[in-house]
């Protein structure tokens, strides 16, 4: 597990550069990164080649059937 703190004024996609920045080199099998719309523009695509110039990034879009948000992460985190 892996956890970058920064400023809350920091935009996802800025802050997920700056999480792929510090990861270089720990997981050179990476292939494929998949990641939600919060990271959907070219300037985290091109921050993520510039760290890791194999991975693709794929931003998976949420359903239209989908309907609210369940957060998942303290079951994670334990």
């Amino acid at each position: 597990m892996h956890a970058l703190v920064h400023a809350g004024d920091v935009q996802d996609r800025d802050g997920g550069a700056l999480v792929i920045a510090s990861l270089f080199g720990a997981f050179p099998f990476l292939l494929k990164l998949s990641a939600d719309g919060g990271y959907q523009g070219a300037e985290f695509q091109a921050a993520v080649k510039k760290v890791l110039a194999s991975v693709n990034v794929e931003i998976v879009k949420r359903s239209d059937q989908a309907k609210g948000f369940l957060e998942r992460s303290t079951e994670i985190l334990g």
